[in-house]
């Protein structure tokens, strides 16, 4: 064999060789994205307002495997209810078509868009973004871990449920946070008594801000402070608090009441 074939052999040993390893690399390319899906993500969003409130807020929610870290900061909300701090509550929805109400959904046009009339675009409680304690959605209408005054920030690492995940992975999660003043509504919603709790009026549960969660850049792996640990414990089923020495209490069959506490008793 002379010098030509010895280097025509080489070539098509070189050849053979290289095919698996150019096949190895387009595999590892084509599993490139899967992988990445099961790293770390982070969902954010500026809250929009709702029903004339004046308020604004943002949110973002880190999520790594089954563990979510929530901080939402809000302002310009409704400070006082009863002459107490107002309580705000505030949920990420989902299951519904991911999108905050207009106007349009106002179905009995008393200028108010209730909890109940946004619910085909925001979907149903999925987490509740309480202060402490619980943040299922057994905790959406638990005053006591609701969000107090007009400006406040939650922070909070908590499980995240399959709802939850399901929906932030589809971009159909949607935080609201509700809580109206009356005195900015129409005569109409001032006087309309909430769809929720009969005995609230519609302003205290109804939207005042929104917000669509999308995913951007993800928080690098113990980047951040973990903030409050959620905890399993679940919410008291006396009464939730409720400003000026009122205090709505869960009684059987979903209904509710209020009463006045007496002076020097728990909150």
């Amino acid at each position: 064999m002379d010098v030509y074939e010895e280097i025509f052999d080489m070539n098509k040993t070189l050849r053979f060789m290289a095919v698996p390893t150019l096949a190895l690399g387009a595999l590892a390319l084509s599993t490139a994205p899967a992988m990445a899906h099961d790293g770390p993500h982070s969902y954010q969003s500026t809250l929009g307002q709702i029903n004339g409130s004046s308020a604004s807020g943002t949110i973002t929610v880190d999520v790594n495997g089954n563990e979510a870290h929530a901080v939402l900061k809000v302002s310009g909300l409704a400070e006082t209810f009863m002459d107490a701090p107002y309580p705000h509550v505030q949920h990420i929805h989902g299951g519904a078509q991911g999108t905050c109400p207009d106007p349009s959904v106002d179905a009995n046009g008393d200028g108010v868009i209730s909890t109940t009339e946004g619910a085909p675009s925001y979907g149903g409680i999925v987490t509740t973004l309480s202060t402490s304690g619980d943040t299922s959605p057994a905790a959406g209408l638990d005053l006591k871990v609701a969000g107090q005054g007009g400006s406040y920030t939650v922070d909070r690492t908590f499980e995240l449920n399959a709802e939850t995940k399901a929906a932030l992975e589809a971009g159909t999660a949607v935080v609201v946070v509700h809580g109206l003043d009356p005195a900015t509504l129409t005569k109409a919603g001032a006087e309309a008594k909430s769809d929720l709790v009969p005995e609230l009026p519609l302003a205290a549960t109804s939207p005042a801000l929104c917000g669509t969660l999308a995913e951007g850049m993800a928080m690098p792996v113990g980047g951040a402070d973990t903030g409050v640990a959620a905890t399993s414990a679940a919410p008291d089923a006396g009464a939730l608090a409720l400003g000026g020495g009122l205090a709505l209490v869960a009684l059987a069959g979903g209904a509710y009441v209020i009463r006045r506490r007496s002076v020097g008793s728990a909150a």
